[in-house]
């Protein structure tokens, strides 16, 4: 039986407490770290589908990159009120398996098809070129499961964009139980590993076809008020071991040192990694430019893809709301929450970011886009100890 998506109930209550934006305003604001703030009232079918055009996907190329390195305004960079209002109440999404009914040319319409054939429509358009090299790529995204509006056209858009690109590994931010069910039901050609099992969690995805799971393990925050932890596996790729993490670091400006307690954790297991072991973080680090100044940089042998591709400024912001009109904001706030670091391996080839990619661009019918985060899309070549 195919899967669709069945009725959407905005009553689940997994979602621990401690909300996931960032707030900055004052700790009134952020009271019991709760999201506040008002979500756009939004009529049924009122959207325009305009602002297709704003769809083109920005890449950056590290081979002959022409894009000056700038350095990164902290006045741009507007510190933001928390606005959504779910710590507590997340949606619930519910599967149905049916056969589908519809005439073959109501089929072809996205709303149409069930979950299984738009995600294999795309997977099935770029199989070919995916398996044929030995370029490593890597996806992540916080997918924002605790927004439960407009799920019957934000959760095939996300399948799509899985889908499209068919990563080698999947790193996942927001991410709920009902959420994980379906993509688990859908995409068989992944190894799923959560990073929890209630509330909202992280999760690596790891394509069977190419990625061998090695280990896995959890790393505990400590001192988390946000249930917040360190997904962890060792995986080998094309003969390389790799070893991919991914986090939510505590959200809320009034959060920045248990954040940065957390950032040192991070940074401390990548450096502990085994010497052969190239390790790449991404995640939702929630991080504002000056907390990193505040620890004193990346550490020695820990290195920032974005600023290693030359900071390009296309790829500046993943969390942005002059852009993104996902979350009513009153102000502009433009942030790059979501990062992704690496650390090389101490001996044999070494592994190098190619490119850079911001997905999640496009507008959806609905007048929304699939995630008030924009996913980064980045590839790695090995590089021999002769090529460097």
């Amino acid at each position: 039986m195919e899967q669709t998506l069945g009725p959407v109930s905005r009553t689940y209550t997994g979602a621990p407490e401690g909300g996931d934006r960032d707030s900055s305003k004052s700790p009134e604001a952020s009271k019991g770290h709760e999201k506040t703030g008002k979500k756009k009232k939004r009529g049924k079918k009122k959207h325009s589908a305009k602002g297709k055009d704003q769809t083109s996907s920005h890449q950056c190329v590290n081979s002959e990159h022409t894009q000056s390195r700038t350095t990164c305004d902290q006045s741009t960079q507007t510190e933001t009120e928390s606005i959504q209002t779910q710590a507590t109440q997340t949606p619930s999404l519910q599967c149905t398996h049916t056969q589908p009914t519809e005439s073959k040319s109501t089929q072809t319409s996205l709303s149409k098809l069930t979950l299984k054939q738009v995600y294999e429509g795309q997977v099935s358009k770029g199989e070919d070129q995916a398996s044929s090299t030995d370029q490593l790529t890597v996806l992540t995204w916080n997918i924002d499961g605790l927004d439960g509006e407009d799920l019957k056209e934000r959760i095939p858009s996300l399948l799509e964009y899985l889908g499209k690109y068919h990563v080698d590994v999947v790193l996942l931010q927001e991410l709920i139980p009902p959420y994980l069910k379906i993509l688990q039901d859908v995409m068989k050609d992944y190894e799923f590993l959560e990073g929890s099992d209630n509330g909202y969690f992280t999760a690596i995805l790891l394509r069977r076809s190419r990625v061998e799971l090695l280990e896995s393990n959890i790393v505990k925050y400590p001192t988390t008020e946000m249930t917040r932890n360190l997904l962890v596996a060792t995986v080998k790729f094309s003969g390389h071991q790799l070893c991919f993490m991914t986090s939510h670091l505590e959200s809320l400006k009034i959060s920045s040192q248990e954040r940065l307690n957390q950032l040192r954790r991070v940074w401390k297991r990548m450096k502990e990694a085994a010497d052969g072991q190239t390790v790449i973080f991404g995640g939702d680090t929630n991080l504002r430019d000056w907390e990193v100044k505040k620890l004193g940089g990346l550490p020695d042998g820990i290195l920032d893809v974005w600023e290693m591709l030359g900071e390009p400024e296309d790829c500046r912001y993943t969390w942005d709301t002059v852009t993104n009109n996902n979350k009513e904001i009153p102000f502009p706030a433009r942030l790059r929450f979501d990062r992704v670091y690496l650390r090389t391996a101490r001996e044999g080839p070494q592994l190098r970011p190619d490119s850079m990619t911001l997905v999640g661009l496009e507008k959806l019918k609905c007048g929304r886009f699939t995630s008030d985060h924009w996913g980064i899309l980045c590839t790695f070549s090995f590089q021999s100890q002769i090529e460097q």
